[in-house]
């Protein structure tokens, strides 16, 4: 096991063992315990009481935070020609179909999002291997399979982010940056939070939201209170 640092040790120590803090005092002190000297982001994962592996029990959505993720968002539109106007408009910083598509087979993926249009979809499904274990196949029910090309790329920009939960039930996402003011990490979590309660599976049995946990790029992991939720 690695050696913890100096400032590693003392905001291991800001965080009391055994302690569920509620949702104001977590997002406050995900800022504090923060040891990076970069703008590091706040990542929260929220541990479901669902099975993944039935298909009755998959959670899987968008939310747009109210405050963003606070991460520049390079967006890929692959668009017909009647579309780029669009596109370039809304923001996107890659926009085109056939020289885009031939980059991504030669294995060219510097981007966090894609955008499309159905009839391109295609197009992509051969792409599959490339773009599907990286998150980055278009798809409709993320709202990046779309004709409002311009407004699927402006609420990405946004802040638009998509989840889906995992084979160990647990939904992880990125909701803002440690330079986010508190009460702005704090409403960017509940409206996942929030979101994730409307998208409860009628099959899942038991207590739905198990555990939830805040932290900022290297530093511990914060318990949230689930009471306030369930």
């Amino acid at each position: 096991m690695a050696k913890l640092t100096k400032k590693q040790k003392e905001a291991l120590s800001k965080v009391e063992k055994g302690r569920i803090y509620n949702l104001e005092e977590g997002s406050a002190l995900v800022k504090e315990v923060n040891t990076t000297k970069f703008d590091a982001s706040v990542d929260i994962a929220v541990r479901l009481g669902v099975d993944p592996r039935k298909a009755n029990q998959m959670v899987r959505g968008v939310v747009s935070l109210p405050h963003g993720t606070g991460k520049d968002v390079k967006v890929l539109a692959l668009v017909t020609p009647d579309k780029e106007a669009e596109a370039k408009a809304a923001g996107a910083d890659y926009v085109g179909l056939d020289e885009y598509l031939q980059k991504i087979k030669d294995g060219w993926t510097d981007v966090d999002v894609i955008v499309t249009m159905p009839a391109v979809m295609g197009k992509l499904g051969p792409l599959g291997r490339v773009l599907g274990p990286r998150g980055l196949m278009p798809n409709p029910k993320s709202g990046t399979v779309t004709m409002e090309i311009g407004k699927a790329v402006t609420e990405v920009k946004a802040g638009k982010i998509d989840f889906k939960v995992d084979k160990y039930g647990i939904i992880h996402a990125g909701i803002g940056k440690v330079s986010f003011d508190a009460a702005k990490i704090k409403e960017n979590a509940q409206e996942l939070i929030q979101t994730l309660i409307k998208m409860k599976p009628t099959a899942a049995k038991g207590t739905y939201v198990k555990s939830i946990y805040l932290s900022s790029t290297m530093s511990p992991g914060i318990a949230i209170d689930t009471k306030a939720v369930n």
